[in-house]
Parts: structure tokens; sequence; C-alpha cells
């Protein structure tokens, strides 16, 4: 037995390892302890550096203590010559990046960094780009060093030219390299501005961009980088927010607002009514009676006197208003504002010209005929289509998202809400506002999506469709009929607060529980419910139960 080494136990080895963690725990402790003892007694000098120099080369997240070596070099910066200041700040700058090797996407540390580097007394900005290139090169996706390297090139008076030709570089060597493509997107409106097109960049320059990122997916069309760059190019037109309508009723005693952007109404963003220029106090509601941006407001319990009237909403904050009239003989009045037919939705798609768009969707096809299970070509062809005429395209991108279903499974239910989202703009691209009745059903839609633009219809029809909720059904104010037959819908609370809401058909849904149903208690001028064919029709009990909830209401079960 004598010369042999001795083999250790499992027990034995995980003894070990549990005392030698308390040793390391202890002495971190210790060092912590002491660390936080001295900035306590603000004793700003060499030892505190060495104290919280061992415990950031084990832990450089220890954002505390690098706020403490702030303090402490602002201490030598006032007290020490520049000689021994510069050589400190120096030796810092070598310490932080021992810091970058152990975590190179460090908050604290580049930070850090950033601190030293205004506040040493010659900085080395050149250095500092250099430093950077370094470590982009290990991990060109650190977004930490490319902010910092931002705010270098800010310091070092880098030119936006420089910086684009740099993103050329790494683009060139890596197609991957979505943090280049990023930074492109920055530097172009720099470099090339064009405040008539609505991207705001020189076209010439921008049919330019689109080749070198055509190259890329080109290349490779799995790699997801080029196409978000791509969707960018092809641009997202911001909408000016003006009044989209406006309602007025006499006999509701009510103002309706709609906006094309979501606003807030409150004391700091007042909104005036006004009737034959007399300004009326009144109290503004979102649709679900909170003070959240929203697109929809309501003042109930207006006064609208008889006679031929000029009613005035004037939003100062936004510096825009509507004026609306109401004659003698209406007893409400609607103003819609105009817009062309087929482009209701193409704000949210593209702010690129149609003969970019058509050249694009040429491109692309070219490529589906090589890739034609590729989902990002297949998405880019869609976004395409959408854009430039989606109601001739219908057919075809309805196609592509039954293939996307197939190829993407996973994702089934987003492109299920995708393919709702669709029918749904195209059977609003040709619907008037100002109309009573929309028809939507048999669509097999799983969100009715754009209630924002229908809070003045009166009967809406989903029966046949794939509802499972009522979400953002509160903005349908207007809205007296709804028929949702043979959907799976199991949650009603879309429809707290419709006053307005007169007959409700639920047959053939998934109501299960009494409970489920308690919302309708909000609808006071509800007078007819059919729940034939939900689980909750099948006890006595529960019919008992819902009758006394709803006195008034003819149930149907």
């Amino acid at each position: 037995m004598h010369g042999r080494l001795k083999v250790r136990t499992t027990a034995e080895q995980q003894e070990a390892k549990r005392v030698e963690r308390e040793k390391k725990l202890k002495i971190y402790t210790g060092a912590t302890k002491k660390a936080f003892e001295k900035r306590n007694n603000r004793e700003f000098d060499e030892e505190a550096l060495k104290i919280t120099g061992e415990i950031l080369a084990v832990n450089p997240d220890f954002y505390s203590l690098w706020n403490f070596r702030k303090e402490i070099f602002n201490d030598f910066k006032e007290k020490r010559p520049k000689e021994e200041l510069d050589k400190a700040f120096q030796d810092e700058l070598y310490f932080l990046e021992t810091c970058l090797k152990v975590n190179p996407k460090s908050y604290g540390t580049w930070h850090h960094r950033s601190f030293v580097m205004e506040t040493m007394p010659t900085p080395d900005w050149k250095r500092e780009i250099k430093l950077c290139n370094t470590f982009l090169q290990y991990d060109e996706r650190n977004f930490h060093c490319w902010d910092y390297r931002r705010f270098v090139v800010g310091k070092a008076s880098i030119s936006a030219a420089e910086e684009f030709e740099f993103t050329t570089e790494k683009i060139a060597n890596n197609f991957s390299d979505y943090s280049s493509w990023h930074y492109r997107s920055k530097l172009l409106p720099i470099l090339h501005p064009d405040k008539t097109h609505p991207s705001g960049v020189n076209e010439e320059i921008l049919l330019k961009e689109f080749e070198t990122v055509q190259n890329a997916f080109f290349t490779d069309p799995n790699d997801q980088s080029a196409w978000f760059y791509h969707r960018w190019l092809l641009g997202r037109h911001q909408r000016n927010l003006e009044i989209n309508t406006m309602f007025v009723s006499r006999k509701d005693r009510r103002v309706m607002v709609t906006t094309t952007k979501p606003v807030m109404i409150d004391c700091n963003n007042p909104v005036a009514l006004k009737i034959n220029d007399k300004e009326v106090k009144v109290e503004w509601r979102n649709q679900k009676s909170q003070r959240k941006y929203s697109t929809l407001w309501l003042a109930d319990n207006v006064l609208v006197p008889d006679g031929s009237i000029n009613i005035q909403v004037l939003m100062d904050t936004h510096r825009i208003s509507q004026l609306l009239s109401l004659k003698s003989d209406e007893s409400e009045s609607l103003f819609t504002l105009p817009f062309k037919e087929g482009n209701r939705f193409s704000y949210e798609l593209t702010s690129s010209t149609s003969e970019t768009l058509q050249r694009e969707l040429e491109a692309i096809v070219e490529l589906y005929e090589i890739e034609p299970d590729n989902k990002w070509v297949i998405l880019t062809l869609m976004s395409l289509m959408k854009s430039l005429d989606p109601l001739k395209y219908e057919q075809e991108i309805l196609q592509q998202i039954s293939h996307l279903q197939n190829l993407d499974p996973k994702r089934k239910t987003y492109y299920d809400d995708l393919r709702s989202k669709i029918l749904v703009e195209n059977t609003l691209e040709a619907f008037e506002l100002n109309q009573q009745c929309l028809d939507l059903s048999d669509k097999k839609l799983t969100v009715l999506y754009h209630t924002s633009l229908l809070p003045f219809i009166s009967e809406l029809h989903l029966e046949g469709n794939q509802l499972v909720n009522l979400k953002n059904f509160e903005f349908l104010q207007c809205l007296k009929n709804l028929i949702l037959d043979s959907n799976k819908i199991c949650d009603i609370n879309g429809l707290r607060g419709l006053n307005s809401l007169e007959k409700l058909s639920l047959k053939d849904n998934l109501i299960q529980d009494v409970n489920d149903l308690k919302v309708l208690q909000t609808c006071p001028n509800l007078n007819t419910l059919n729940i034939k064919g939900n689980t909750v029709c099948s006890e006595d009990k529960s019919l008992n139960e819902l009758r006394q909830l709803l006195p008034g209401v003819s149930i149907t079960s």
C-alpha cells in the first residue's frame, strides 16, 4: 500500500470543494466589508483601489465598487500631480481590459471606462477605437462595446463617412453582423439626408443599399439580419396626428372623437369642446373609462342644444381641431377623415415609392423561385404584395400563409392571426366608417383587428369564426346588435361598458359558467341574449342564476 496515491471518495471530494468555497467566500466577504468601511470613512487611497480591484477582477458586475472607484479617482484628480494622476488612469485602463476579458458584456466595466476616458488628463481616443475593434472581432454582437464605440467616435471626431465604411467592411466579413446593419441605418440619414423622401434618405443612395442587402440575402437567404435591414429600407411611414372621426349625438348627449394616433387627455393635455364658440366643461374618458393613451375618447352628459349648431373639438397641445355642424332636424352628425380606397393601412407597411416596391418584389420573386420554402423570403414577398395592392394579391398572400403554417408549425397561431389581420383589413378597405352594419362572418378569424376604427357601427356579424375572446371590443361604443354564433368564445370581458348593446347572440360557443357572463351587467340596454349550445345551459340551476343576474333580459337557451 505504501507509495500509492490515495484516491478520494466522492464524499471527500465534495467536502474538500465545500471547504474551499467557504474559504473563498470568507475572503470575498471580508474584502467587500473592508471596501465598504473605507468608502463610509471616505478613505480614497491606494489600498481602497487594491481591495476593490481584487473583488472586481473576479466579479466585474459589482456596480457599487465601480462607483467607489469613481469617487477615488475624483479625489485623486483634486489632490495628485498631473504625472502621477496620468499613470493612475493608465493603470486603471489596463485593469479594465482584464475585467472585460472576464466579462466582455459587463455594464459596469464599460461605463467605468467611459468615466475614466472623460476624466483623465490626456485620453487617447484613437487607441480606444482600436480596442473596440478588437472586442468586436471576438463578438460583433456585443452591443455594450458598440455603445462604447459610438461614445468614443463622438469624442475622437471620427466622421460618419468613416463609420459607414467601417460597417461596410464588417458586413463584407460577415453578413450576419446585425449590429453593423443597424448602425448603418443610423448613419444613412446623417450622411445622405433628404427631407422630401418619406424615409428621410436620398433615393439614389437607398437604391444602392437595396443592391447591397440583396447580395446578402441572395448569398445566405436563411440569415435574418439582412432581412431586417431590408425591412428598414422599405420603411414605415409615420402618420401625422389627426382627428380621424368625430361623432355628436343629441339623443345620447355624447361626443366621441377618434385620432390617428393614441393620445392622452388630462390636465397636461387638455381637450376643449366648444358649442357655437362657447366652451363647454366636460369629462373625457377612453373606451375603458381610464386615463390612459387611446385613439378613442368620449364625453358623456353633454347638453347639446336644439337648433342648428357648430361643435368644435380643440387639442391645443397637439395643435389640431375639428369642426362639426349639426342641423336643427338632425339628432346626430359624423365626420370621417377622407382616404383613398386601397391605402387605409398602407401607413403600416412602407414609406417607399411604388416603383421601388415593384422592383423589390421582382427581385424577391426571383429568389422565391430558388428558395420556395424559405420563410424569410415568403414573409418579405407577402409584405411587398400587401404594400403594392392588398386586394389584388389577397389570394396569393393567403396561400403563402398556409404554406408558412406547414413550414413553421410552431408559429401556426401567429400565422392564423396574420391571416385574420389581412382579411379584416381587406374588408375595411372598401368599408365606409359611417356605415351601420359590418359583416365578417365565416372568415375563420382568430382575432378582430382594428376595432378602433369601428366605434360607430351598430350591427356586427362575426358568426362562423374562431374567436376565443373579445379583446378590444370596448371600442364598439355604438354597437346595438352583435352576432357571435359558432365561435370558440370563453371570455366576453371585452363587452364591458357597451352602453348601446341591445342584442347579443353567443350561440354554440364555450361559455361554461354563469360568472363568465357577469360582465353583461355593465351593458344597461341589453334586452336579448342567446346562449344556446353553451355548457352553461346544461343545468337549470345555472339558467336560474343567469336570469337573476340579468333581470329584464330575454334569454334563449
